[in-house]
Parts: structure tokens; C-alpha cells; sequence
């Protein structure tokens, strides 16, 4: 099985529509490698390895090693461009990781105890407003994901960004920018049927 932390790339000499178009008709996804104090560089990747790679969450959110003409670098998955129709991958982009600077990351929320909640005993039924959150921190502290504990949600209730424990030297970046920017990660609706609909 291959690492899905590791992607094999080759230098892409040539750039442009038709040099990507080229690239996509013989199964290989057009990429660029960017940032790090270093200049951008143009990549190919394996379309199947692509697939194969972005199917495990965890890609998204992890320092990753990007291996071109066998040099490897560290970076972190930025931005991905599918086909709107096709089970297609058309263009990806990584950005260097320097390992003593703080970087910014999107990485994706799990919510606990969401059955056994407060709220869920009575009827209540969850409404997640994010999926993921844009965290800033050195790469050694990147989390594979963030958990929200919902165990005390009650109906009418919301969880914001602010009420997230964070792991040590982990930031939200939202919240940084001031109290109007703490958005609800998730709330707890009354549904039809449960018991505050009664009163």
C-alpha cells in the first residue's frame, strides 16, 4: 500500500492550458509546489495515486511529503480543482511547510457524543453549520482533525468556535480576528415529536 503522506511527483517542464490538457489525456493531474522561500515549481502526479491518496481524510490536514525527480520536500495540501461532471482530478496545489513557522490549515471537525447529547435524548437533532475549521500552528502541532463535544447540547442551544478545547499551540484562525468572527459550529434543533415541542 502506498503512503498516503507521500506523493511522487515529476518536474512539469512546460505550464499552460495545453500543456495540462496534454498532461490530464496520458492520466497524470498537473500541480504546483509553492512558497517556503523557494520558487513555485510545476509538478505532474499519477492521476490513480491522486485518487487513491485523497480517499483518507486525513490527507488534508497533514504534513505531507512531496517527492519530485527524488528530492523531497514538506508541505501541506492547499487547494484541490475536480471536474465539475467526471470522476476527474484537473489540478492540485501544495505549499512548502517551513518546520519553525506557523502555518494556516483547514482541518476537518469530528463531533462526539452527538446521540447521547443532551438535546438528542430529548428529540433534538443536530445542525452542523462547518465540516472544518482554519486552524494556525507550527507543523509538529498540526491535528489530524478537532473534536467537538456535544454531549451537553441541549435543543435550542449552539456550540460556537470559542467553546472548542483546542490541543496546545493550536489557534482558530476566525477567532483572531475578533469576537463578531466566533460562528456556530453546530446547533441542536427541535424536531417534530420531542418533548420541548409538548410544553
Amino acid at each position: 500500500m502506498s503512503n498516503v503522506f507521500e506523493f511522487v511527483a515529476e518536474g512539469r517542464g512546460q505550464s499552460g492550458k495545453n500543456a495540462a490538457r496534454r498532461a490530464r489525456r496520458v492520466g497524470s493531474v498537473p500541480a504546483i509546489i509553492y512558497g517556503g522561500h523557494a520558487e513555485p515549481q510545476m509538478l505532474l502526479l499519477n492521476h490513480n495515486e491522486v485518487i487513491k491518496h485523497l480517499a483518507h481524510e486525513a490527507v488534508y490536514s497533514h504534513i505531507l511529503d512531496i517527492t519530485v525527480d527524488g528530492k523531497t520536500e514538506k508541505a501541506v495540501l492547499k487547494g484541490v480543482q475536480r471536474h465539475p461532471a467526471k470522476f476527474q482530478v484537473l489540478h492540485m496545489d501544495f505549499l512548502r511547510v517551513t518546520m519553525s513557522e506557523a502555518l494556516k490549515v483547514h482541518v476537518p471537525l469530528h463531533f462526539m457524543n452527538e446521540q447521547t447529547s443532551v438535546g438528542a435524548k430529548k428529540g433534538g437533532i443536530v445542525a452542523h453549520a462547518m465540516i472544518d475549521v482554519e486552524v494556525s500552528c507550527l507543523p509538529v502541532a498540526l491535528p489530524d482533525y478537532i473534536e467537538v463535544d456535544l454531549s451537553s447540547l441541549d435543543v435550542g442551544e449552539s456550540i460556537h468556535l470559542s467553546d472548542i478545547v483546542m490541543p496546545t499551540g493550536v489557534e482558530i484562525v476566525a477567532l483572531a480576528q475578533g469576537p463578531e468572527h466566533d460562528h456556530p459550529v453546530a446547533s441542536m434543533m427541535a424536531s417534530k415529536g420531542s418533548k420541548d415541542d409538548a410544553s
